[in-house]
């Protein structure tokens, strides 16, 4: 670790950068694991059992476990990817067909850049969060980078030129919007509360979390926005019952229809990018980020700082998004896909005036507060 921080700052960012896209690329190669054997276990069936290699599978007892528990199924589905025949049809716009997978994975990418993992204490004594850019607008650069992810959506349906993907691309944009606002308005009470009177004004996440730290979670404090994000959050990242840019029962496949191969892949890796990333976000947000327990931090457990305290802190964070990318997952093999004509009533007609009531119940109650 002193090692680490004797480097230039520059190789410095460019190792923790790597290291970041390394880690959010391992969790979307085993996400699509994950999604299929939590949908097998909700639907009673085993699920990959099958994939292995060789060498790996003569190994006694431990060989036949690791295969019965699939971990090499992404390797292989990688791998079928990469090296498949892949055509690009006669009738698409070869240059946008080829760019929107290309697109679908920066917005996620870009937007981990400010998401914090955790914390530790520097050598002078001051404690530094593990993200690799703290940013005083983090959640204002997290909205207008995430949003940019339905050009993607736009494109891949477009330049298909072909029905069924153009209308999942249109369904995709009206939905972006449709919930866009909504999840924006949810988050001000968020900052309404943690930008005191007298206090530096700012959109960090880490001052989100610190306030948060040995306190009340603002899922606890603030539950409709917590909701409100949080459907808002199935809606931005596509997953069902909000589905609607795919929409298999009326759309065949939706904007990806055309797809196949490395294509395909990457289009599916940036779902599980931005679902990882969504869960981080509500984690910092409402879930106290690295912090263990409502009303509990690791300074009060003496665990925080130095030493092996920051892998707590990251250990915590990630056992937190991975347990809400289940919660998704369940959801999406518990409930139907909603109707197209119901997840706009639900945007407008719901999600919008509740975010708006929620937002000036809490600065009228802050406002009283405060006299």
């Amino acid at each position: 670790m002193a090692l680490f921080f004797q480097l230039p700052v520059v190789l410095q960012l460019l190792i923790k950068g790597l290291l970041v896209i390394c880690v959010l690329m391992g969790l979307c190669l085993y996400g699509s694991l994950a999604e299929r054997k939590v949908s097998a276990w909700i639907q009673g069936r085993p699920g990959p059992n099958r994939t292995s290699i060789p060498w790996i599978a003569a190994i006694p007892f431990l060989g036949r476990f690791l295969q019965r528990l699939g971990i090499f199924q992404p390797l292989a589905d990688g791998g079928k990817f990469l090296f498949k025949e892949e055509p690009v049809p006669g009738h698409v716009n070869k240059f946008y067909f080829t760019l929107a997978p290309i697109l679908a994975l920066i917005p996620a990418l870009t937007t981990v850049t400010v998401v914090p993992f955790g914390e530790y204490v520097n050598a002078a004594g001051q404690a530094v969060p593990v993200m690799l850019a703290n940013l005083d607008l983090g959640i204002l650069f997290i909205f207008a980078i995430s949003s940019l992810g339905v050009y993607s959506t736009i494109l891949a349906g477009w330049s298909s030129n072909s029905r069924y993907p153009f209308l999942g691309a249109v369904r995709a944009s009206a939905q972006m919007i449709s919930y866009e606002i909504a999840m924006g308005l949810s988050v001000l009470p968020l900052f309404l509360i943690v930008n005191t009177p007298g206090s530096e004004g700012t959109l960090s996440l880490v001052r989100v979390v610190h306030w948060q730290t040995g306190a009340c979670w603002f899922l606890l404090v603030a539950p409709v926005s917590a909701i409100t994000f949080l459907v808002a959050l199935f809606a931005e990242t596509n997953r069902l019952p909000f589905d609607m840019p795919e929409g298999e029962a009326e759309l065949v496949g939706g904007f990806h229809t055309e797809y196949g191969a490395f294509k395909f892949g990457l289009l599916m890796t940036a779902e599980y990018a931005h679902l990882f990333v969504g869960s981080g976000i509500f984690t910092v947000l409402f879930l106290g980020g690295w912090q263990p327990l409502p009303f509990v931090s690791w300074e009060q457990l003496g665990l925080a700082g130095g030493g092996l305290g920051w892998l707590l802190a990251v250990g915590t964070f990630l056992a937190k998004v991975i347990f809400l990318v289940f919660c998704f997952m369940w959801v999406r093999w518990t409930l139907p896909r909603f109707r197209y004509d119901q997840v706009m009533r639900i945007g407008w007609r719901i999600m919008l005036p509740l975010a708006l009531a929620n937002l000036v119940v809490y600065a009228l109650l802050i406002a009283a507060l405060q006299q």
